[in-house]
C-alpha cells in the first residue's frame, strides 16, 4: 500500500486526477472504476480539463461506477447516475452507452447484481478503481461487517452513512436506506486502486485502513491485501498515523526510484 499524504483537498485531487490521466495516456481503451460524493468531485474537473486541453479522450472508456442507491431512477436528482453525468459524462467524449451505474430501480435487484459482476467480466475487469472512504472506514457501500470477499450486492445502509448523507436530500425528501454496491472482492479485482481522502473527519478511518489489522469492521482496511493500492490523503486526513513523516520519506524514495527507471 502506498500512502501519499498532500497538503490539502485541491492538491489530493490534482494527484489523483494525474494518476487517471497517465492511465488513460498509456490505455486510451481503459476500463474505469468510478465513484461519487464530495471527494472525486475536484478529481473530475482535472479530468475534464485535460479533456478540455486534448490531453487524454474518453472515447474508447469503458466505466463502471462503485454504487446506487436502491430505489431511485437514473433521471433523479439525488442519483448516482445523475451525478456522474452532472460532473464527468456530460463534459467529455465518453460513450454514455460504455457507462454503467448499477441500476437503482431494477426490479429484480439480485438479478441485477449477478448482471453486474457479468459485465465488468466481459469488459475485461477495471483496470483502475477509484475510491473514497467513509468515516466509518466503509468503500462504496459496503458498511462494517461486510464479507472482505463479497461481489456485488444489495446492502443496508448504517446509520452514521445515512446522517453522513442527509445534507444532500431536503428534509421532504425520500432518503434510501438499501443500496446496491460492488462488494470489496469486486474491488480487490481492480488492478489498481486510488483512494482519496481529505479531512479531520476521516483521519480514524485512515489510521485503521493504513496501521489498524485487517478486520471487516473497517471494510477499506482489505486495501491492505492489494498490490497496487494508492492512497491519496491530505494533512488533516493523516493527521492520526503515527508516523506521517516515514510515509512522506517512502514517497519521495518512491518518486526517485521512478524517476531513474523512466
Amino acid at each position: 500500500m502506498q500512502i501519499v499524504i498532500l497538503k490539502d483537498s485541491a492538491e489530493v485531487a490534482a494527484y489523483g486526477a494525474n494518476i487517471f490521466i497517465k492511465q488513460l495516456q498509456k490505455k486510451p481503451d481503459s476500463v474505469l472504476g468510478l465513484a461519487t460524493g464530495s471527494t472525486p468531485v475536484l478529481l473530475y474537473q482535472g479530468l475534464i480539463e485535460a479533456f478540455e486541453a486534448q490531453l487524454i479522450s474518453f472515447e474508447n472508456v469503458t466505466s463502471f461506477n462503485l454504487d446506487e442507491y436502491l430505489g431511485l431512477e437514473g433521471t433523479h436528482p439525488q442519483s448516482y447516475r445523475y451525478f456522474m453525468n452532472e460532473q464527468l459524462f456530460d463534459h467529455i467524449d465518453i460513450n454514455k452507452m460504455q457507462t454503467h451505474v448499477p441500476p437503482g430501480d431494477a426490479e429484480n435487484p439480485l438479478e441485477a447484481c449477478q448482471g453486474y459482476e457479468q459485465q465488468i467480466e466481459a469488459a475485461g475487469g477495471i483496470d483502475i478503481q477509484l475510491l473514497g472512504i467513509g468515516r466509518n472506514g466503509h468503500i462504496g457501500f459496503n458498511e462494517p461487517s461486510s464479507g472482505l470477499m463479497s461481489r456485488t450486492r444489495v446492502k443496508t445502509l448504517t446509520k452514521a452513512t445515512i446522517e453522513d448523507n442527509a445534507r444532500f436530500f431536503n428534509d421532504d425528501e425520500y432518503q434510501p436506506h438499501l443500496s446496491i454496491t460492488m462488494g470489496i472482492g469486486t474491488i480487490l479485482d481492480a488492478r489498481k486502486v486510488v483512494l482519496l481522502a481529505t479531512g479531520e473527519n476521516k483521519a480514524d478511518a485512515i489510521l485503521a485502513t493504513v496501521e489498524g489489522p485487517l478486520m471487516a469492521a473497517c471494510p477499506a482496511s482489505a486495501l491492505q491485501l492489494h498490490t497496487d493500492a494508492v492512497l491519496v490523503i491530505d494533512e488533516a486526513a493523516a493527521s492520526k498515523l503515527s508516523d506521517r513523516d516515514f510515509y512522506k520519506h517512502i514517497e519521495i524514495e518512491n518518486q526517485k526510484l521512478l524517476a531513474q527507471l523512466s
